[in-house]
């Protein structure tokens, strides 16, 4: 009866949350003051949900890194009115298309320049159900942005927020997955770059990145925490079914007629952008474990099958790298890539 109840609360908006056998709100997350955190997506939807969140609870500064700085100066303004200036001017909006990996590199290079500490790292960006795609080097765009585009940011980020956990604080990185990994096909292997690229489905495709999500916290759990980093924590997170862009208007370009069953028939169940943000806020605040799959409010699930394999985790992780280091070269040709040095862990 409890799994049938985590299930509601999980999903959906209101008194259900409270169904959930373990229980966090917003206004449970500690003061932060004097602490520093990066944001994907952190101007719109959840990302904002949690931007704002931190910014209540005193944090002293967060990095947005989004696409759009309409979008981001919006936000700003909503944070100024509701919080104060002093508030809003503790953001940082840097433009940064997570397909784009050099310059998600150099993204979080400013970053390390600019700050001595970072204790909060939000994988928040995505692409959401939508038909398959490919970048402009020839990768699958839900596991280029979703994960491979996170894995180069934290991946450079990682030793700052291995010194700052080294002064005494607990570092905290949450992923943004989701209940849709679960619909990936048995036989993933994440063995190649033609196996990613294959079209599986809009629900398969979004599903996919979503699995890789929680797979790289579990990887990164074995590869970094329990492996002399005690305080440097990755967990993913399932958010439920959020009132967004992704689910009122891009769910049309995947679906013309059956997108209206998730953009009006199911609004009236859906989450807010702050109910959305609860189990990352959790995630990036509360919790002192590593490893774990987080659903809402703050409910800790195994997942599915394929999400606690070991063996596709170190598989997905390899082919990150090598498809990272393979398509992006250095000018002029023979120089190798500029993530020949990239170091996950």
């Amino acid at each position: 009866m409890q799994e049938i109840k985590n299930t509601i609360a999980e999903n959906f908006a209101g008194p259900a949350s409270k169904l959930g056998s373990h229980q966090f709100k917003l206004d449970d997350c500690p003061d932060l003051s004097g602490k520093v955190a990066v944001i994907t997506g952190g101007s719109e939807g959840i990302g904002f949900g949690v931007a704002y969140t931190l910014l209540k609870h005193n944090i002293a500064k967060i990095y947005i890194l989004s696409v759009s700085k309409e979008v981001v100066e919006g936000a700003k303004d909503a944070v100024a009115k509701e919080l104060g200036q002093d508030k809003a001017d503790r953001t940082v909006w840097m433009q940064c298309d997570l397909s784009d990996w050099p310059r998600v590199k150099q993204v979080a290079e400013a970053i390390n320049h600019d700050t001595d500490r970072l204790d909060i790292l939000v994988n928040n960006a995505a692409r959401g159900i939508m038909t398959a795609e490919l970048t402009s080097y020839g990768v699958d765009r839900h596991m280029a942005v979703n994960h491979m585009g996170h894995v180069i940011l934290t991946s450079h980020l990682l030793p700052l927020m291995k010194e700052t956990a080294k002064q005494g604080s607990v570092v905290r990185i949450s992923n943004q997955a989701s209940n849709m990994h679960t619909k990936v096909p048995s036989d993933i292997k994440f063995a190649s770059l033609d196996e990613i690229n294959k079209d599986l489905g809009p629900n398969e495709q979004y599903g996919r990145s979503k699995l890789a999500a929680i797979l790289y916290a579990r990887y990164f759990d074995r590869k970094v925490t329990r492996n002399g980093h005690p305080n440097v924590l990755m967990n993913a997170t399932h958010p439920g079914f959020v009132s967004s862009k992704q689910s009122r208007t891009d769910i049309f370009e995947a679906f013309p007629l059956g997108g209206w069953a998730m953009s009006h028939g199911l609004e009236p169940f859906k989450k807010d952008q702050f109910e959305g943000a609860v189990p990352t806020v959790y995630g990036v605040t509360m919790t002192d474990k590593s490893g774990q799959y987080i659903c809402a409010p703050a409910i800790p699930e195994a997942g599915s099958e394929l999400s606690q394999s070991e063996e596709l985790a170190d598989a997905l992780m390899e082919l990150t790298r090598k498809v990272v280091r393979d398509k992006v070269r250095s000018e002029p040709a023979g120089k190798g890539s500029p993530f020949d040095d990239l170091v996950l862990h």
